[in-house]
């Protein structure tokens, strides 16, 4: 089942296809934001905000968050967290 992890804003990614959830200040990444920028492989989230996460999937988009990177992980390790518990108790 897939779970949702909420990015801020209303916006949700299926935690099953996260690979990884880096900051936009690192250079190999602004290169890959400005690579796919204007195709339909990159997903802006942040509402006009300041875009503080880039959220790498399995299926080669890149999603733009205003969260934390710390945010977003920690709300990732909930979920599958959560996950874990209902699978114990099936």
């Amino acid at each position: 089942m897939a779970k949702l992890i909420n990015i801020g804003f209303g916006n949700v990614v299926n935690s099953r296809k996260i690979v990884a959830v880096v900051s936009p200040d690192a250079a190999p990444v602004k290169r890959m934001i400005q690579s796919i920028k204007g195709t339909r492989s990159l997903i802006d989230a942040t509402q006009g905000r300041k875009t503080k996460a880039v959220i790498v999937t399995s299926d080669d988009y890149l999603v733009l968050s205003a969260l934390q990177p710390e945010t977003i992980a920690r709300r990732f390790a909930e979920a599958n967290n959560y996950e874990e518990k209902e699978e114990e108790h099936e």
